[in-house]
């Protein structure tokens, strides 16, 4: 949940923000939820991206660009765009287990990543093109091989990745394992 000491409403923009009213917008990111406006600098929780990237954030959960908008539950057309400044990783955490009287000790680290994340952009639908990638048209027989490629990882259950093989007329072995599945079905056999 986000919690604001103070709001900044167009009303009173000129009083106590400087002046200009700055659009923001409330999103969700690794499980938690932020509160940003454009050139915002923060960390976030892990993302799949490289430095440089730009991450489109669709879960807009409220916006106040002059008027205050609730999603049920996220907005719709509204997106925030951003950019990887860095990948990084937060300061080690020591986990120590330890029972009494057993000499049972376990020391381990954790360092948990991050990406540091500049916001670019908060629009209604109109983002530039620069930060969405376009679709390509695929012919319609590559299509169900392509489509599979990108659906299938190793957190899906066995059955799953059978279904998605036989869509793609793809022959495996119920007995295979599903390292095996995946690779036929990306075609690296």
């Amino acid at each position: 949940m986000v919690t604001s000491a103070f709001v900044c409403t167009p009303d009173v923009a000129s009083l106590v923000c400087g002046g200009e009213f700055i659009m923001y917008a409330i999103i969700e990111t690794g499980g938690k939820q932020y509160r940003v406006r454009k050139d915002d600098v923060f960390n976030v929780e892990k993302l799949d991206a490289k430095v440089g990237d730009k991450v489109v954030f669709d879960k807009v959960y409220a916006v106040n660009d002059g008027e205050i908008r609730i999603g049920t539950p996220f907005v719709k057309g509204y997106k925030v765009v951003a950019e990887v400044l860095e990948q990084g990783k937060d300061k080690k955490i020591i986990i120590f287990k330890y029972k009494a009287k057993k000499d049972y000790r376990k020391k381990n680290g954790h360092r948990q990543p991050y990406p540091k994340i500049k916001i670019l952009e908060i629009g209604d639908g109109a983002v530039s093109e620069s930060a969405t990638t376009e679709e390509v048209p695929v012919n319609k027989e590559t299509a169900s091989s392509v489509d599979a490629k990108v659906r299938v990882s190793m957190s899906m259950k066995k059955d799953e990745l059978l279904s998605i093989a036989k869509e793609a007329n793809i022959k495996v072995s119920s007995k295979a394992t599903k390292q095996e599945i995946i690779d036929a079905i990306n075609g690296t056999n």
